[in-house]
């Protein structure tokens, strides 16, 4: 029995490393969204310490997953990116949990990182951290704004900052193709950056939306990854969410200074027209 319950923890915590890496968090990252150590979670993932229930329930939030997933380790486990609905082949039939990355226009997704990228990417202190929060800026300013999606991602609350869930597997489809990745250090920290290998095809891309990626790009690209992490802690959709949990797109509307870009006395004003 006691052996049985150590692989039965085993299989758990491999399948929480394997769902870890296919989303792209880190053991630190995963670790301080569950409030314990790094060195629990590896722990765990390598089967060397029992999960608990409420580990378990926090994970599925984290990931947005019901817990059945995590511990039904008969199951294959797939993550995807639904570009498009089409008819399941025999192949998909098989038995593979799929744990859906919504598509939020990743077509568009794809244009808007190479926009980013052309226009800042060669800056030293563009690696992958900040770009993650230049996006949700884009994201969460633009819904602000006009009350509509530009790219839509989906971003949980980690550590440091905002992360765009979507961001991998779009990377993955973009690599070799449309951009490069390069592993470097920026002030003696490892620094993941992409490179652009073509322009971003602006016809997928509105005036207004250029204009709104431009007004950001400006007001934060020069920020570090310490700098804008701790720059997106103050603003209202990350501060009003849970450790590990989706943050709201609604939540922009509660906005303070200086992270509002929408002048709300200027719409009661049109509303009293």
């Amino acid at each position: 029995m006691r052996e049985r319950m150590k692989e039965f923890y085993r299989k758990i915590g491999d399948r929480m490393r394997q769902l870890r890496e296919k989303i792209g968090i880190s053991q630190e990252e995963l670790a301080k969204s569950l409030g314990i150590n790094r060195v629990s979670l590896s722990q765990i993932e390598n089967g060397e310490r029992k999960i608990t229930a409420e580990e378990v329930a926090k994970i599925s939030n984290i990931f947005n997953i019901n817990a059945d997933i995590l511990l039904d380790l008969e199951e294959d486990m797939k993550v995807v990116v639904e570009k498009r609905k089409t008819k399941t082949s025999s192949k998909d039939t098989k038995s593979n949990i799929r744990i859906n990355i919504p598509q939020k226009n990743i077509e568009k997704f794809k244009e808007v990182l190479l926009y980013i990228l052309n226009k800042v990417g060669s800056k030293p202190n563009i690696g992958e951290t900040v770009l993650y929060k230049l996006l949700y800026f884009i994201d969460f300013d633009f819904y602000e704004k006009y009350e509509e999606q530009l790219v839509g991602a989906t971003y949980i609350k980690n550590h440091f900052g905002p992360t765009p869930i979507e961001f991998r597997e779009v990377i993955k489809e973009m690599k070799g193709k449309d951009l490069i990745e390069v592993k470097s250090e920026y002030f003696k920290y490892p620094q993941r950056k992409y490179l652009p290998l073509r322009e971003p095809d602006l016809s997928k891309l509105k005036a207004h939306e250029i204009k709104l990626i431009d007004e950001v790009l400006e007001r934060l690209s020069d920020m570090n990854a310490q700098q804008i992490s701790e720059y997106s802690h103050n603003d209202i959709p990350w501060l009003t969410t849970e450790k590990g949990e989706r943050i709201d797109y609604e939540s922009v509307f509660y906005r303070t200074l200086p992270y509002s870009v929408r002048s709300y006395s200027e719409d009661t004003d049109e509303e009293n027209i």
